[in-house]
């Protein structure tokens, strides 16, 4: 019988197969570490702010229908150009009824400041005269008819009618002399004020109903850019109707909302910096000008009952050290803002 070989010998497992699981758990720890290094780190607070400019809505001033408009969104337009006209017959038609009334009242003026016409004159004289002869007349008519009463050839009838008729022409004759007086001294002091009087009043309806008319047309007051229309062609307006909206290009900056408690330490003419994703990140220098609270509705609310209280919102405007002509409304910006973290 032959000896068998003992199998229950163990096999002999190298040390070198530990390597890797000892360097893989490693790795592991060192990622965990600096994980966690990371996160106890603090890091420093990003705030958002936007891009703003100073807009201008333009209302219509008077009703009509809307008869042109050249202008388009995004359009720049220059000081004085016409953005919209305005129709209104109506308007156009009171101010020749304006005009008129004070071509009226001038001429009125004109003449009272003229005088007295010769003609008038001529007239007024002529009327003296011929009620002073007839005065005259009436006169010597009484004074016979006098003497045949006093004779007793005439009735106390024909003397009354006699008296009447001298009294009736010695009054014809001082109405007359009066009339003459008074044309030849002219209109009084009273009535040329009336006259100018008449004449302001007459002007400044032209004037006001001319300021309507100037506001069928619609310029721009500063060169801008359209940034909405309100109103097409044809449409009918009222005062008070927005027509369009401008944003003045020139005078962009950088509006912040930020906690009161984030305001600390910040002072008008500070300057920071802050990047532009819309211009590829580009990194820009923005000095504050304006740090003013905002109304009570944009405050921060305190989300427990004890050891916390209310904040106030505060608007920080910033604008910027270089102009930048890519800049435009609604452009969001961020930034490091300086000293705080989270």
């Amino acid at each position: 019988m032959h000896d068998r070989p003992d199998d229950k010998t163990p096999a002999v497992k190298p040390r070198t197969a530990l390597a890797p699981a000892i360097l893989v758990t490693l790795i592991i720890a060192a990622i965990v570490a600096t994980t966690l290094w990371y996160l106890i780190q603090p890091q420093p607070l990003i705030i958002q702010g936007e891009a703003d400019a100073t807009r201008i809505d333009i209302a219509a001033r008077v009703d009509g229908r809307v008869g042109l408009r050249p202008v388009e969104r995004g359009q720049d337009v220059a000081a004085g150009a016409l953005l919209y006209r305005i129709d209104n017959p109506e308007l156009l038609a009171k101010l020749k009824q304006a005009e008129a009334a004070e071509a009226a009242a001038a001429a009125e003026l004109t003449r009272i400041e003229v005088g007295t016409r010769a003609e008038v004159l001529a007239q007024r004289k002529a009327a003296v005269e011929t009620a002073t002869a007839n005065l005259t007349l009436a006169q010597k008519t009484y004074a016979r008819v006098k003497e045949l009463t006093a004779s007793g050839n005439a009735p106390l009838q024909r003397l009354d009618e006699s008296t009447n008729a001298l009294q009736v022409a010695q009054r014809a004759a001082d109405q007359a002399n009066l009339a003459d007086n008074e044309a030849i001294a002219g209109y009084t002091k009273e009535e040329r004020g009336v006259a100018h009087a008449n004449v302001v009043n007459a002007q400044a309806s032209v004037d006001t109903v001319r300021a309507q008319v100037d506001e069928l047309t619609v310029k721009a007051p500063i060169a801008s850019q359209v940034y909405q229309i309100g109103a097409e062609r044809g449409e009918y307006v009222s005062p008070g109707v927005p027509l369009l909206s401008l944003i003045d290009l020139g005078d962009v900056w950088l509006r912040f909302d930020l906690r009161e408690d984030l305001v600390k330490g910040l002072h008008v003419g500070q300057q920071f910096q802050m990047r532009v994703p819309a211009l590829g990140d580009r990194l820009i220098t923005a000095a504050i000008k304006v740090i003013a609270t905002r109304g009570e509705y944009a405050g921060w609310r305190a989300t427990r009952a004890t050891g916390d209280f209310d904040l106030r919102t505060f608007e920080v405007r910033a604008y910027p050290v270089t102009p930048i002509p890519e800049l435009r409304p609604g452009m969001s910006v961020y930034a490091d803002w300086p000293g705080k973290t989270r």
